[in-house]
C-alpha cells in the first residue's frame, strides 16, 4: 500500500530518520531506515510513520481490498490506535492459509496494486542466496497471544516466518507459524525463521538430488 500510493518510491527511498520518541526495541532501529532496512530490521516505527501518511480510510480500504485476514484495523480495545497498532498483537489477525494465499497473489501480480508495487515489495523482502542457485525471500513476525476478552497481552509468544524460495521461474511459497506453550525469552519470529530455513534447505537438497537421478 505504501508503494501503491507513492509514499514509498523504491528499495531505498524514502529514508526516514530515527527520533527519540520512537520505540527502539533493537539497536538497529536507532539508525535511519529505508524500505529495505525496514524489512530487514523489522522496524516497527517505520511502519508507524508510514500508516499515518496513508490515513485510516485508505489503510482500511487496502486491508479490505487485499482481503487480508479478519480485516479488523480497530486496534487495541478502547485505545483508538488501529492506525499504528492494529497489526501488533492486536485486532488484525490472519491465518497461515490466508498468508499463503496472499503470497501467491503477490507472486502472480494479482494483488489490487500497481505492478511497481508488486515488484518493489518482492525486492525488499529478499533475504539471502541459498545453495544450488535458490534465493530466499521472506519476513518474520513476532507477537503475543491475547486473553479471552482480547484486552490484555499474555506472556506467551507466537511468531511467523513467511515467504518463498525461488530458482529460475520456480517459486515455492511457505508459511511457518509457531505458538509457544510456555514463557520464552527469545521472540518467536526468529525461531520460526530458523525452523523454516532448516526445512527449506532439506527441501532444496531433495529437489536437486531428484534432478540428478
Amino acid at each position: 500500500m505504501g508503494y501503491d500510493t507513492g509514499i514509498l518510491k523504491d528499495e531505498v527511498h524514502p529514508q526516514w530518520p530515527f527520533k527519540p520518541e520512537y520505540e527502539a526495541f533493537l539497536e538497529s532501529w536507532k539508525d535511519p531506515q529505508n524500505p529495505t532496512t525496514w524489512m530487514k530490521n523489522s522496524c516497527v516505527w517505520y511502519s508507524q510513520v508510514l500508516t499515518p501518511k496513508l490515513g485510516m480510510n485508505k489503510f482500511h480500504d487496502y486491508v479490505k481490498k487485499f482481503n487480508y485476514g479478519n480485516q479488523d484495523v480497530s486496534g487495541d480495545k478502547g485505545q483508538n490506535n488501529g492506525l499504528t497498532s492494529a497489526w501488533l498483537s492486536s485486532s488484525l489477525e490472519i491465518s497461515p492459509k490466508e498468508q499463503a494465499i496472499f503470497l501467491e497473489k503477490l507472486l502472480a501480480n494479482t494483488v489490487p496494486v500497481t505492478i511497481h508495487a508488486h515488484q518493489m515489495t518482492q525486492h525488499i523482502v529478499f533475504i539471502e542466496d541459498l545453495p544450488e542457485g535458490w534465493k530466499l525471500y521472506g519476513k518474520t513476525g513476532s507477537g503475543y497471544l491475547l486473553n479471552e476478552d482480547r484486552t490484555q497481552r499474555l506472556e506467551i509468544k507466537h511468531g511467523w516466518f513467511i515467504g518463498w524460495i525461488e530458482k529460475n521461474n520456480k517459486k515455492i511459497v511457505f508459511v511457518n507459524h509457531i505458538v509457544d506453550d510456555k514463557k520464552e525469552a527469545e521472540h518467536a519470529g526468529p525461531r520460526a525463521k530458523q525452523q523454516a530455513k532448516e526445512k527449506l534447505l532439506q527441501l532444496i537438497e531433495q529437489i536437486e538430488n531428484s534432478k540428478n537421478r
